[in-house]
């Protein structure tokens, strides 16, 4: 029984990085796509439109919902989980229809996308938050706007007005996370992409770990507002799986640490489950050596354990 099969009869309890797209039912991705080599996506309005018609045409045609987006000038950002298994032809549907009009439309030929789509998995409800808040900032990080509530081609007024109209996008399953009054929730969200900006690494397009390094910046500036993210379960009430929080796993492989060197059949199990946790997070097997005070063969040898 694969990955997705055990997903969809609610047995797995932790996602593993795989190297072939994730696409059953409701679980959450931050999708990215950018153009081939330097060139741009979008030239003029009409095909940022474009676009947007395509993205609220698959949320029908494909049963997909939309969480969050921003349009950039050479890539794409998308927040969504399909409520069918078809994540994979949602975005191929997207993605190939915006390629054949953007040839035929300015005369050109060959790949307008660099390659398939990358996907993150959001794991838990602060990677979910700190994706949101990622994809949102990015036009004020890339230069093309001072304030990131100003960029046109986002869905980011509908995170921070007071009454923004109905869309094919819903912020709700977000906002959430930041409480129940929805006037309050809009002011923290503002709020915390305001500071998103000056704490943001590198652009998720060329750095795999900066959602997650957003978001272990944004715990320390707000470990209040984080505090109540993680009690939501919003993403694991969504797809039956319960992963720990990052936190978590770094106190319980410091007490595991403290209890001294001697090595059971549990404790092999444990440091297993938490390397697994880790490697779905994006570490390196270098990294989780380091953390664990181990070899990297080590890690190899904790990893192909059976059972």
């Amino acid at each position: 029984m694969d990955l997705d099969e055990l997903i969809q009869k609610g047995k797995a309890r932790r996602i593993f990085r795989a190297k072939r797209k994730l696409t059953v039912p409701n679980v959450v991705s931050h999708v990215t796509q950018r153009a081939a080599g330097k060139e741009p996506l979008f030239l003029e309005d009409k095909d940022y439109l474009y676009m947007l018609v395509g993205m609220k045409e698959i949320t029908k045609k494909r049963s997909l919902e939309i969480y969050a987006f921003c349009l950039m000038p050479n890539h794409v950002h998308i927040l969504a989980s399909p409520r069918e298994d078809g994540l994979d032809e949602a975005m191929r549907d997207l993605f190939s229809r915006y390629a054949m009009m953007f040839n035929k439309k300015y005369e050109r030929k060959g790949h307008l996308f660099a390659g398939p789509y990358r996907q993150a998995v959001c794991l838990d409800d602060s990677y979910l938050l700190a994706a949101s808040l990622y994809i949102h900032m990015n036009p004020a990080r890339a230069g093309i706007v001072r304030d990131p509530r100003k960029y046109r081609w986002s869905s980011v007024k509908l995170f921070y007005e007071g009454n923004s109209p109905r869309s094919f996008v819903d912020p709700d399953f977000v906002l959430r996370l930041l409480g129940r009054d929805n006037r309050e929730r809009k002011k923290l969200y503002s709020e915390l992409l305001e500071r998103s900006v000056s704490l943001a690494a590198e652009d998720v397009m060329e750095e795999t770990g900066a959602v997650a390094q957003l978001r272990k910046a944004l715990i320390r500036v707000f470990p209040s507002v984080f505090s109540g993210v993680v009690k939501r379960k919003q993403i694991a009430q969504r797809t039956g799986l319960e992963l720990l929080d990052e936190e978590e796993i770094i106190e319980s492989i410091r007490s595991m640490k403290d209890r001294g060197k001697r090595i059971s059949p549990e404790t092999m199990k444990a440091r297993r489950f938490l390397a697994e946790q880790l490697i779905a997070r994006g570490y390196k097997r270098q990294a989780i050596a380091g953390m664990f005070g181990v070899s990297v063969k080590t890690i190899y040898s904790i990893l192909k354990r059976i059972g």
